[in-house]
Formats: structure tokens, C-alpha cells, sequence
């Protein structure tokens, strides 16, 4: 059973940045894919980065390439997602979630998720 933590969300001005890590505990990140999802009220989960757990492919969806970065680091069991340039649109609570296998864009693809950060990004 792994259990998943999420934090750094807040509240920052557009332009901004923050930096959300994800903890785990039960099982390593070394043999899992891991991946952030993101939902607005009134919105569907959205897909917005993940990470594979052999080869460390990343994968990032359209609307944060060139902002956001995920990253991993094994040794510590987290998982990160570093924001920058942020928008009022990235307003959304975060979710870390973990595959066993392949780290898809769907929700459905994972195994395991947290509790979820709130990111506020004011105009």
C-alpha cells in the first residue's frame, strides 16, 4: 500500500512560481510512474505532467510545456512539479498520483493518489 502527501501549494500573484513536492510512503517512487493532475471547480481532473519510472521520460500537457518541470528524487521517495510563469488558469487543487505500470495522461492509469494541494494564482 502507498501512500501519497502532497505539499507547497498556496497563493501566489501570476507570474509567480511554486514548487509542489510529493511524499510517499509504503513503497519506493524508484519502481513507479508518478504523475500530477490538476482539478478546477466544475472541471474534470486534467492531466498535467508525469514521470516514468524506468528511463525517467517525462511527459508534460500543452498548457504548461516551457513552465512546469517534473522531476524525481528516488533517494528521498518524492516527486516534484516545479511551476513557473504562473497563470490565473493554473488555479486548481493538485494531486500527486503513482502507477505500478506505464504513467498515462489518464487518470485512470494510476494506482494511487493523494489528498491534493490547492494552488491559487491571483490576476
Amino acid at each position: 500500500q502507498v501512500q501519497l502527501v502532497e505539499s507547497g501549494g498556496g497563493l501566489v500573484q501570476a507570474g509567480g512560481s511554486l514548487r509542489l513536492s510529493c511524499s510517499t510512503s509504503g513503497r519506493t517512487f524508484s519502481r513507479l510512474a508518478a504523475a500530477w493532475f490538476r482539478q478546477a471547480p466544475g472541471k474534470e481532473r486534467e492531466f498535467v505532467a508525469t514521470i516514468q519510472w524506468f528511463g525517467g521520460g517525462t511527459t508534460l500537457a500543452d498548457s504548461v510545456k516551457g513552465r512546469f518541470t517534473i522531476s524525481r528524487d528516488n533517494a528521498k521517495n518524492e516527486v516534484y512539479l516545479q511551476m513557473n510563469s504562473l497563470k490565473p488558469e493554473d488555479t486548481a487543487v493538485y494531486y500527486c498520483a503513482a502507477a505500478i505500470g506505464y504513467g498515462s495522461k489518464f487518470p485512470s492509469s494510476y494506482n494511487y493518489w493523494g489528498q491534493g494541494t490547492q494552488v491559487t494564482v491571483s490576476s
